[in-house]
């Protein structure tokens, strides 16, 4: 009798579990299933979340335009973007991080050596080792400034000589110590922030070693209660102006303007920069002193969807140590590569924290293709190949 009593309890907890597992199998499709990628996002245990491939790209980057799943939308809005200082010096290369940032901003350091911040928002829902990370210029803050009252901006020291060129006297200027969105090296160290002798498989100087990643970046801010919102419930993007993006053109309608060729100062080989058009994938491969530019992360060269060329009004070097202005806000030239087309027209920014805007020869703003946007700042009189 005992044995048979046993038995009935096994069969029914088998049938127990059977029926649950139909039911959560059953309101788990009902919810969405995989067609949502994820009904929450989970980490993968390795600094990343777990996240279906083959959803479906529904939800447009607001940054850039780029289409990707629910499941990725939902860890982008808890958090706020992400804007890094990566050097550009030939010894540095080839670089971290690049391929998976949304936006770059390029421009020259000093002795026309040119550097970038890259902004990470949408396209770095896996964690992203970033570097080598170098030190903050005040031009670039600027850039940073469009990306909410707070912007997260991570760089290793800064120009500090008292002037216009104070970028570290700024960042306090600005209330971003205050804030607490700064994330300079200086006050972070190890563990978020390491260096790496030997990344490139052969010594290098100090100053092109610094690296960090994506996550570590966001963890920071998470623990001083800046995600999507401030520690006041501001939400970052409140007073945030979102581009125009459209459709790319289909295949037959693009143009041939396949490749850009620009110096940013006449200084040699090692800075002058090449995008080649591919007219079939409506990308641009990236060539910068006559080799293919590479992402050390995964060995891919770099490629952009759309690239904007802005002339600026450079001044300097204004001191011994060399550094430069450009003159961020008002409007000037510039113009837009997309499709194999050069769209020439003007940029426009009122001040500081305000979008950077860009509009045709008839005054019309331009709609950009959805995908990484380059933004290439020149000296005014500087010649662009194309």
């Amino acid at each position: 009798m005992m044995k048979n009593k046993k038995l009935v309890l096994i069969i029914g907890g088998i049938l127990l579990y059977l029926a649950s597992s139909g039911i959560s199998f059953a309101l788990f499709n009902y919810l969405g299933g995989p067609s949502l990628g994820l009904l929450s996002p989970l980490h993968d245990g390795k600094g990343g979340f777990i996240i279906d491939p083959e959803a479906p790209k529904t939800e447009a980057c607001p940054l850039n335009g780029k289409m990707f799943s629910k499941a990725e939308r939902r860890i982008w809005e808890t958090r706020r973007p992400l804007t890094v200082m990566i050097e550009n010096h030939a010894e540095s290369r080839p670089q971290s991080g690049l391929s998976s940032a949304d936006i770059v901003y390029e421009a020259i350091a000093e002795g026309g050596i040119t550097r970038f911040l890259a902004v990470f928002y949408c396209g770095a829902g896996q964690e992203v080792t970033i570097g080598p990370v170098r030190s903050a210029r005040t031009y670039f803050m600027d850039f940073a400034s469009e990306y909410g009252d707070y912007p997260l901006y991570a760089h290793v020291g800064g120009a500090n000589k008292p002037g216009k060129a104070d970028a570290l006297g700024q960042i306090g200027d600005y209330g971003w110590l205050r804030k607490g969105n700064d994330m300079n090296q200086f006050s972070l160290g190890f563990p978020v922030f390491w260096r790496d002798y030997e990344r490139l498989g052969h010594p290098v100087a100090t100053e092109h070693t610094m690296y960090s990643t994506t996550q570590k970046l966001w963890e920071v801010a998470k623990k001083r209660e800046l995600t999507n919102v401030d520690d006041e419930g501001n939400a970052w993007d409140e007073n945030f102006v979102v581009w125009k993006f459209k459709d790319d053109k289909k295949e037959e309608d693009r143009g041939n303007v396949d490749k850009i060729s620009f110096e940013f100062w006449e200084n040699g080989t090692d800075y002058a920069v090449n995008w080649k058009y591919d007219k079939e994938s409506n990308q641009y491969a990236r060539t910068n002193g006559g080799s293919g530019y590479i992402d050390k992360n995964d060995d891919s060269q770099v490629k952009a969807k759309t690239i904007v060329v802005q002339y600026m009004k450079e001044t300097g070097p204004i001191d011994e140590l060399k550094h430069l202005l450009y003159k961020t806000t008002g409007s000037g030239s510039a113009v837009v590569f997309q499709d194999g087309e050069a769209i020439k027209g003007t940029w426009e920014k009122d001040e500081r924290e305000s979008r950077t805007t860009f509009a045709d020869s008839k005054g019309k703003e331009i709609s950009f293709n959805g995908g990484p946007i380059w933004i290439e700042i020149i000296p005014i009189g500087s010649e662009v190949s194309y």
